[in-house]
């Protein structure tokens, strides 16, 4: 089983996202992803990623047919009716098929946060480590 520290960076291939800072959040059951902007339009669901200040962002819309909404516990205790959709994560040189949550997290420091769900029965925690994963896909790219 994997290590990972309290922080990483993922790759989201399915949305043409790579090294993106996660939070691993073992008090949180599903994983989030950070959205300014999210509508259902002619029933598919359309959003935008991170913000402008965010170096990944691209402003490009992505568009989800598959998509549930499920009432989701945020930090606070408080219940919110959030869009969940289904993509792949990359740790490890593993691809996880793995749930999201779509919120605003543009007020905190990590776009991505990953909860119990998908850690759960793949990944031991240590919080004294970050970027685990990170590092060891950087140390395995040939060196030019």
């Amino acid at each position: 089983m994997e290590i990972l520290g309290r922080s990483d960076r993922v790759d989201l291939p399915g949305l043409g996202l790579t090294d993106i800072q996660a939070k691993v959040d073992t008090g949180a059951y599903t994983s989030s992803l950070h959205c300014s902007r999210a509508e259902v339009i002619g029933g598919v669901l359309e959003f935008i990623l991170l913000d402008e200040e965010h170096p990944e962002f691209t402003g490009m819309p992505f568009r989800f047919r598959k998509f549930v909404q499920r009432e989701v516990r945020n930090s606070f205790g408080e219940a919110e009716l959030r869009y969940v959709i289904k993509t792949h994560v990359r740790l490890f040189n593993r691809t996880i098929r793995a749930e999201f949550s779509l919120s605003n997290r543009g007020n905190l420091k990590f776009p991505v946060l990953l909860g119990r769900k998908i850690l759960r029965n793949r990944f031991l925690i240590d919080v004294t480590k970050k970027d685990l994963a990170f590092q060891a896909k950087k140390n395995a790219q040939p060196t030019p």
